[in-house]
């Protein structure tokens, strides 16, 4: 039996503070060792317990980055980015252009849903998506989680890994959907609407719908390959990309972009415009495998 993705992020968090590394956050022995994706160690290991602080916390992790460490800095969840972002933007992101001088971190920040308020409640991997020096990666199963990580380490790069908490108990890889040359309607998602698109996918081939999916792990820099532009440029209808950001977050960026390069209409659907509250009935979920099946017919096959 494989990992699962929650395994594969405490094991090879485990193999890198191995290596004399250490892993920065808050409450990180809190709520089953960050679900369980922490390793059960100590501050003698290597990891530092940071107090409720972020933007101090963003100031440590930097200067560890900066001194020659390699850290890994686990955010809990990616409302709080914001509070940090200003000195991963001017700093990490810039270093090596400004001065020469690499500021390799590894951000783990985490997005989820659940009626857990506007703050903890959301998914903002678009917020370093307009900022030259960050690359950025959503990795939704093992493998995925390897590469990012390998990538990582093979350069000296700030990498922001937008987890999701929804993907933890997955094992294996989500595969492309690519049936046809001709579709009627091309999906790009992005982190977990991965899940959903896949079933939404299926849903609308069986019905007649022609559909077609590509997963996309990085969103910058975008690797949308050559074979589906042309996937998407021989389609019927067009193409639809999906996240569980806001739409001004990347959705409509990268939409814009396919659109140029394929030269049909794109779609974007996303999180509504709205924060997410404490109570089931006003929180904000990313798109059902209903909602897209239905967006695709209401608004893309017509």
């Amino acid at each position: 039996m494989g990992l699962t993705l929650r395994e594969q992020i405490r094991e090879t968090t485990r193999a890198h503070l191995a290596k004399g590394n250490q892993l920065f956050g808050q409450c990180l022995t809190a709520v089953g060792w960050v679900g369980g994706t922490v390793p059960e160690l100590s501050e003698e290991d290597g990891l530092v317990e940071l107090s409720m602080a972020d933007v101090m916390a963003g100031g440590i992790v930097v200067g560890s980055a900066l001194a020659g460490k390699r850290p890994i800095y686990l955010v809990r969840y990616q409302g709080f980015q914001w509070y940090n972002s200003p000195i991963i933007t001017n700093y990490a992101g810039k270093t090596k252009e400004m001065w020469g001088v690499p500021c390799p971190i590894f951000i783990r920040s985490i997005a989820m849903e659940g009626a857990i308020g506007p703050v903890a409640g959301s998914s903002h991997h678009g917020i370093y998506f307009r900022m030259p020096g960050i690359k950025i990666a959503s990795p939704m199963t093992p493998n995925e989680y390897v590469e990012v990580y390998n990538h990582y380490m093979d350069h000296d790069d700030t990498v922001y890994v937008s987890e999701h908490r929804g993907s933890y108990d997955i094992k294996e890889d989500i595969p492309d959907i690519n049936d046809t040359f001709t579709p009627d309607v091309v999906l790009f998602p992005f982190s977990i609407t991965r899940v959903n698109a896949h079933k939404a996918a299926i849903d609308l081939n069986k019905n007649g719908i022609k559909t077609n999916t590509f997963n996309q792990l990085w969103i910058n820099p975008l690797k949308v390959t050559d074979e589906q532009i042309s996937n998407l440029a021989n389609s019927k209808y067009g193409g639809l990309v999906l996240d569980n950001d806001y739409p001004n977050g990347i959705a409509k960026q990268i939409a814009y972009e396919l659109m140029h390069k394929s030269g049909k209409p794109v779609h974007v659907l996303c999180i509504k415009e709205k924060a997410a509250g404490f109570q089931p009935w006003n929180d904000n979920l990313p798109p059902t495998e209903q909602e897209i099946i239905d967006f695709v017919k209401e608004n893309i096959i017509k």
